[in-house]
């Protein structure tokens, strides 16, 4: 009878202490990796080439590494470049150590948003560029120098449309910025890959309504103008 008892306390205190158990926390779904920041190994005896760019380039990484499979090894920083200051701090970290053969660059998107005072973007009538012409002219200017310490082939690629009614940017204003970049590369003898005239004339169809981003067949004409841009440049026997 005793055991009995001590059998009934020992099953009572467990089933307690069972309950008392918290339930256990759903674990958060896992954050998604963009995928075209995804390391790429070297293929031996393949020339380098390094794209660098806002989420636009993002968007024509994977394709442009597909169309260059077996003949380049095409790498990106793994980020959203943004804007021209931002590119002058990151750029030796992009840069890395390794040799770079081709290196095609783009900044203008996030120079001509309008940002608040903490940063955010807002719209036009809230806020202030975030680097005014001769900001974004002057910072080229740096970039270009830093770049070409590399010894890499350089092209710079103009800055796609703004649509109507786009979050933080007013339509139209990279035409602005296109127009002083054009000047810099053509005056320190930068070839320039024209990506805003690629889009331009299918903008309606091939740009997101209201949004600077594309549909899958923008980033694919996109990436068929950056790798014809890039082909030429390459060393012999790769392209």
């Amino acid at each position: 009878m005793a055991w009995s008892r001590l059998a009934f306390a020992f099953i009572l205190t467990a089933t307690t202490v069972l309950r008392a158990q918290p339930a256990a926390t759903p674990r958060p779904p896992a954050p998604r990796v963009e995928p075209s920041f995804a390391p790429v190994p070297d293929v031996p005896g393949l020339p380098r080439v390094l794209l660098i760019g806002d989420s636009i380039s993002m968007g024509y990484t994977l394709p442009v590494r597909a169309r260059l499979e077996g003949r380049a090894n095409v790498h990106r920083p793994a980020e959203n470049c943004s804007e021209t200051a931002n590119g002058l701090r990151r750029l030796d970290a992009w840069l890395g150590d390794g040799k770079w053969d081709v290196i095609h660059f783009n900044f203008g998107l996030h120079d001509l948003k309008f940002t608040d005072d903490g940063g955010k973007m807002v719209p036009p009538d809230q806020g202030r560029q975030v680097a005014l012409l001769p900001v974004y002219e002057q910072n080229l200017r740096a970039i270009v120098a830093r770049l070409r310490k590399t010894g890499a082939k350089l092209v710079f690629a103009t800055t796609t449309p703004v649509p109507s009614a786009s979050s933080g940017r007013v339509e139209h204003d990279e035409l602005r910025y296109n127009e002083v970049a054009v000047r810099v590369m053509k005056e320190l003898g930068v070839p320039v890959d024209d990506l805003h005239a690629v889009v331009a004339p299918v903008q309606d169809k091939v740009q997101l309504p209201h949004n600077v981003h594309f549909k899958a067949d923008g980033y694919a004409r996109l990436a068929d103008a950056v790798v014809a841009s890039i082909t030429p440049l390459l060393p012999a026997g790769a392209k």
